[in-house]
């Protein structure tokens, strides 16, 4: 394996000269004789000058360490560390063959592919360490594309520590790093990058909905439609070239940049659509945040208990007790949601619960879904009192008592990040789709019922329940999980949706490209040329097409040991 470094001519080097690890400059394949009869100056470091010479060995020394890394053997326990019936490791690079002979013994490498039952030795020694299934994958057809093998063996911690120290005996082999063989599998082109962050979602998944969408990415579902992009706007962007170049010769056809503008603007709509999913992969693969507001001693904790069917916050009678976020990860109905339980909304002056309703006002800021708890016999006493009831204006007023809302906001902008407070929060804005009215302690109600089906509007839900009696509570929670389900969508449904905010922002990058382009085409063809490109090159980047060690390191930092 050969890696390659564009430098800099500190010795008067062409620009396009290229250093190697073996003191070779080369140029489009040709060696350095070869250069330097197609008349290419070809220097190696003056001695005179310390500073370059250092430099050029300390690139060297980079540059091989690199080769030795790639090109070493790798092994690793693949199966999760702790006692199990089976243990996998994992060998993988040009040496597995050897090391899978000299721990079976055997005289030649088993078919491929094919399980067999032998006894594994130490290799300097004929002592068994364990009977194995073994498994032989030849390059490039295994999961790295290199050389594999595969020691299924008894999963207790003694067994598994000595087949380990065995490999590691073995020449030419080194343990491997977190994520290095998915990164050689993405290196040796098995995976692209939105494959390789599927295999994680993958690894990760906690719920069905979320195993759905990650298997569906890690099989290519966005690369597919990434990768159709870019082959659409490489082949405008090549257009668009040939136009500039041979235009004026009249050597090229009168429609080209009518079909060009036209592949652009349908690749703009498409990238917009798919950019406006309202962050349904991005929500179903992170969690839905839900938080539960109100005013104090409305039964949020009650509430959140009930959820969790287990005592995660403290409950007391009196106003207050709560004075921080309680967070509980949650699985509703296939979707993973974080519950906030948080302060008592309303003014005080004690130093801690003031802090502790900040927290609330923010965590409902940045919240995707709100569970507003109100006193089911207060709501009914509003009800009753006016005749020309309105729920949004009672929702209206609530939010405003809270300190969440002002006068002029039914409607959604942007929320801005950072600190609140209840005097100064009141640009937040409440999503009839994002909110969910609690009525609780409907087992203290005094007034008789009033139907609420009448009262809901453009997605709001109103629920009466009874923390103490559970009355109500499953109509709440398959509330609830419609809410979550609608704001995470079908994960199989339609185009795969954006799960990384990396995608988010090349595709946003690559959008303002494309409308530059199709602004700029009429003036000046070779600038808006120059905007097809950074188009391409966004969208290489989200699928390691264009990319750098920067975003490896990003993408694989989460991998464990052994895959």
């Amino acid at each position: 394996m050969s890696t390659w470094r564009y430098i800099r001519p500190c010795w008067n080097l062409p620009k396009l000269c290229l250093i190697s690890t073996n003191n070779v400059f080369e140029q489009s394949g040709m060696c350095c004789k070869k250069l330097k009869r197609n008349g290419f100056p070809v220097q190696t470091p003056p001695a005179n000058n310390r500073r370059i010479t250092q430099r050029y060995f300390s690139l060297q020394s980079h540059e091989d360490q690199y080769i030795q890394k790639a090109d070493s053997t790798i092994y690793a326990l693949s199966s999760g560390h702790g006692k199990c019936g089976v243990a996998v490791i994992r060998v993988s690079g040009r040496e597995s063959k050897n090391a899978l002979l000299l721990l079976t013994k055997l005289g030649h490498l088993p078919r491929p592919r094919k399980a067999l039952l032998k006894t594994l030795y130490r290799p300097s020694t004929t002592e068994p360490l364990d009977k194995s299934l073994v498994l032989w994958f030849p390059g490039p057809r295994s999961f790295t594309g290199e050389d594999c093998c595969e020691l299924h063996i008894h999963g207790g911690s003694a067994v598994i520590t000595s087949v380990l120290e065995a490999l590691e005996k073995i020449p030419g082999l080194r343990h491997a790093e977190a994520g290095e063989y998915t990164k050689r599998a993405f290196q040796n082109g098995k995976l692209d990058l939105t494959e390789v962050e599927g295999l994680a979602d993958l690894i990760h998944a906690e719920t069905e909905a979320q195993r759905k969408q990650a298997l569906r990415q890690m099989e290519g579902g966005l690369s597919k439609l990434y990768t159709n992009w870019r082959k659409r706007l490489l082949k405008c962007t090549a257009n668009v070239e040939a136009y500039i170049d041979f235009s004026e010769d009249q050597n090229i056809e009168d429609d080209v940049m009518d079909n060009v503008l036209n592949d652009v603007t349908s690749i703009q709509a498409e990238v917009e659509k798919h950019l406006t999913d309202n962050r349904q992969g991005e929500r179903l693969r992170n969690g839905v945040h839900v938080v539960i507001l109100g005013e104090p001693n409305v039964g949020k904790s009650s509430l959140l208990n009930a959820i969790c069917q287990r005592p995660a916050a403290i409950v007391s009678p009196i106003a207050g007790t709560t004075r921080d976020v309680v967070e509980t990860p949650l699985n509703i109905g296939g979707y993973p949601v974080l519950l906030s339980d948080t302060a008592g909304l309303r003014q005080t002056e004690d130093v801690i619960e003031k802090e502790g309703v900040k927290r609330a006002v923010n965590r409902a800021q940045l919240s995707d879904l709100k569970v507003m708890v109100v006193e089911a016999d207060h709501f009914y006493n509003q009800v009753k009192s006016n005749r020309n009831f309105r729920m949004q204006d009672f929702i209206r007023s609530h939010f405003e008592n809270l300190g969440l809302m002002d006068n002029n906001s039914w409607s959604r902008p942007g929320l801005e990040k950072g600190e609140a407070n209840i005097d100064t929060f009141n640009t937040s804005v409440i999503n009839p789709k994002e909110l969910v009215i609690v009525l609780n302690k409907s087992d203290l109600m005094k007034s008789s019922a009033v139907d609420l089906k009448h009262l809901e509007f453009d997605g709001l839900k109103l629920c009466l329940v009874s923390c103490t009696t559970q009355d109500g509570f499953d109509d709440f929670l398959e509330a609830l999980a419609q809410k979550v389900k609608d704001m995470c969508g079908n994960p199989l449904a339609g185009n795969p949706s954006l799960t990384q905010a990396r995608h988010r922002a090349h595709l946003t990058n690559c959008l303002q490209a494309l409308k530059t382009f199709l602004d700029m085409n009429e003036m000046d063809i070779v600038l808006a040329a120059e905007e097809l490109r950074k188009a391409l090159r966004n969208i290489g980047k989200i699928t390691g097409k264009i990319t750098s060690e920067d975003i490896l390191d990003v993408v694989f930092r989460d991998f464990c040991i052994g895959k």
